[in-house]
């Protein structure tokens, strides 16, 4: 079980940064479906904002071994509810994507990841530019190393 599952918005940037991870071109496509690719669940944003569809994250959550909260580093109000990673029975990190963006707003950002219920550590990235995917590759693959 060394999966993690991305959740986050529509237009966070989930997919983005896993195409980022796995060194693969990037491509604009809306995720339609939870996706499963190796190593990585890529989770459509209306699953994050529509409550009905929390059981199938849920669900889906219970063959991850690390819940991966992205929040876009442009939006500045909260999109996620308070304490919507605590639903997991997994332990969750942050990630705050865009980080390249002249109107990126990473404290913020980090604020609202907070507020969410992340647990464990907060990364910053660009999926666009690199900064600091080698940083979150690194905690990820020590992670999943460590199970």
């Amino acid at each position: 079980m060394r999966q993690v599952m991305f959740v986050g918005a529509v237009g966070a940037g989930k997919t983005s940064l896993i195409h980022a991870l796995e060194k693969k071109e990037q491509q604009v496509a809306k995720t339609q479906a939870i996706m499963f690719h190796d190593g990585t669940i890529d989770t459509p944003g209306e699953y994050a904002q529509m409550p009905r569809l929390y059981s199938a994250l849920m669900v889906t959550a219970s063959q991850a071994s690390l819940i991966a909260v992205v929040q876009d580093g442009i939006r500045t109000g909260p999109v996620l509810p308070p304490g919507f990673a605590t639903m997991f029975a997994r332990q969750s990190i942050g990630i705050i994507t865009k980080i390249d963006s002249p109107e990126a707003r990473p404290e913020q950002a980090r604020v609202r990841l907070l507020e969410s219920g992340v647990s464990g550590p907060i990364f910053a990235v660009s999926a666009f530019t690199g900064e600091g995917i080698e940083t979150l590759l690194k905690f990820l693959e020590r992670r999943c190393d460590n199970e």
